[in-house]
């Protein structure tokens, strides 16, 4: 019997997420082993009249091909999956995973040309920036150990989370965007953290479920050269399959002029990858009401109630600071009570304390208005 959540989950990612249109070409990309899903996905592009085309991907085979290697292969690899996305209209992405860390002892170097050769221009230059896209996970027992909770907890929890109203969340988004683009100076305060930073003209983009699954974030972007000060992120973060703890950075006018955390030298190797790794290519707010603590799983992470992300590397189209990079790694700062709290001041007026919006136009956007 099928699980009416999961072709739910199938008609909203096709019919509102990528909102396929009739003779276009949808791409689908499974990394597991879950089939129900895709399977869904599959009917429901039908019944738009779409065409729809299946990758699926296995990390431990995957693992033994980036070991494996050369700078020449991963160039041909890149090409012909470039070509195919060329031709796509839609994306769908699905992560299920059994092993976060699958990826965890492909050396450095493999995953820099992985990075540069491969992810960034099939994906951050043609997928992001010229087709409807939208990647979510799949509940596995995985990601159940990951947040600590049951299998059967996590798959109810998972199901609140992505079959959440994502137009009444789109509507309640207008008047942060709309401040956002108004905004010149930005602050943010909390322990271990004071960084200020422009977002003047450079515009303000929603996330209510187009893009990712489960969403719930409205972002921009600093002027490239005007962050300043220190942040101190408080929540783990996966990176090529290595868990980073306690990262901590400071700025001078946009760049990171020092990295700690509890692999320093790693993550300095990273920042290194390239030029605009050590400048910031997003900075957004996140709200989704039922995500309250991390999972070390980025999609959920940085839509926590209360959070905000910081991230070095690659800005969006949509936002575009100018910086360029190889990465984009999103970094979560939750600042509410039971995190050690924080604040956001925009112009010099507080925003946002403690994770909750104290002035009125924003209030829409508390969880007890969008659970």
């Amino acid at each position: 019997m099928k699980d009416p959540r999961i072709q739910k989950l199938a008609a909203n990612l096709v019919g509102y997420s990528v909102d396929v249109q009739p003779g276009e070409n949808v791409l689908v990309e499974m990394i597991g082993s879950e089939r129900d899903l895709i399977n869904a996905i599959i009917e429901e592009v039908g019944k738009k009249g779409g065409n729809v085309f299946v990758q699926l991907t296995d990390r431990t085979v995957q693992r033994v091909m980036l070991k494996n290697a050369t700078e020449e292969m991963m160039k041909t690899w890149a090409e012909i999956d470039l070509n195919r996305m060329k031709q796509m209209d839609c994306y769908i992405g699905i992560r299920a995973g059994e092993n976060v860390n699958d990826l965890s002892d492909v050396p450095e170097e493999k995953m820099k040309l992985y990075n540069s050769l491969y992810s960034h221009p099939v994906h951050s230059e043609q997928r992001v920036k010229h087709t409807k896209w939208v990647v979510l996970r799949y509940p596995n027992a995985s990601m159940a150990q990951l947040a600590n909770t049951s299998t059967e907890a996590f798959e109810d929890f998972y199901f609140d989370v992505c079959n959440l109203d994502y137009a009444k969340m789109d509507k309640a988004q207008d008047s942060l965007a709309s401040l956002m683009k108004r905004t010149d100076k930005v602050r943010i305060t909390g322990p271990g953290t004071d960084l200020s930073f422009s977002i003047k003209d450079i515009g303000a983009e929603k996330c209510s479920g187009q893009k990712n699954i489960p969403d719930g974030e409205v972002y921009s972007a600093p002027v490239r050269n005007s962050v300043n000060g220190t942040i101190s992120y408080n929540t783990p973060t996966l990176y090529n399959g290595i868990t980073f703890e306690n990262i901590k950075f400071t700025f001078k006018d946009g760049k990171i002029v020092e990295a700690s955390s509890n692999d320093t030298k790693r993550l300095n190797e990273i920042l290194d990858s390239d030029e605009g790794a050590r400048h910031i290519g997003e900075f957004a707010i996140g709200f989704n009401p039922h995500i309250l603590h991390p999972m070390k799983d980025i999609l959920f992470d940085e839509k926590i109630a209360g959070s905000l992300h910081f991230t070095p590397g690659q800005a969006y189209e949509e936002t575009d600071n100018g910086n360029r990079s190889s990465i984009h790694w999103d970094l979560v700062l939750i600042q509410r009570p039971d995190y050690g709290g924080g604040e956001i001041y925009f112009d010099d007026v507080l925003i946002r304390k403690d994770g909750i919006f104290v002035i009125p136009e924003l209030e829409c956007l508390n969880p007890d208005q969008l659970k």
